[in-house]
């Protein structure tokens, strides 16, 4: 069975996900909630540090906001290295909402594994994902002055 995947339309372009349901399942039924709701529209990027992630998904475009609900964590044996998607989260492994970070590599993320739950994967559009990642931002927040916006999110149409 072919995973689900999600278009990510924003300032800088789009890419295209797929969403691991085999690990992630309650991740992946909570983040296919949110984008199909329209959540995700004109939610900013609020958090870029080069090298290392991007974050986005936050209603309140500072961190500090969510859906009103958790998601219990699903740590998998997936690796955080570029392209990976996984839920940003408080010190409690089990605060997961609705914001999500994308990996710009490896390097940096290693630690990430087993740690945050990785429920998908960019299959398409790294480029903008890229692009996203090189916005400048203040170095010890990661906040931009200009934070990317995803346009649209939503959950592709599955194949017959």
């Amino acid at each position: 069975m072919p995973y689900p995947t999600v278009t990510i339309e924003t300032d800088l372009g789009t890419f295209r996900v797929e969403l691991w349901n085999d690990v992630a399942p309650k991740h992946v039924e909570n983040f296919l909630k949110l984008a199909n709701s329209g959540f995700y529209d004109n939610l900013a990027f609020h958090r870029i540090l080069p090298g290392f992630v991007i974050q986005g998904g936050c209603p309140r475009g500072d961190g500090t906001g969510g859906p009103g609900w958790r998601v219990p964590a699903e740590f998998n044996d997936r690796a955080h290295e570029e392209g990976v998607l996984s839920m940003a989260r408080s010190a409690d492994p089990n605060s997961a909402g609705s914001q999500f970070f994308v990996c710009l590599g490896r390097e940096h993320c290693r630690h990430l594994d087993k740690q945050y739950t990785a429920f998908g994967k960019v299959i398409s559009g790294i480029e903008a994902v890229r692009a996203i990642g090189g916005v400048p931002a203040d170095r010890s927040s990661g906040r931009p002055k200009n934070p990317p916006k995803m346009t649209k999110v939503r959950q592709d149409a599955v194949a017959a």
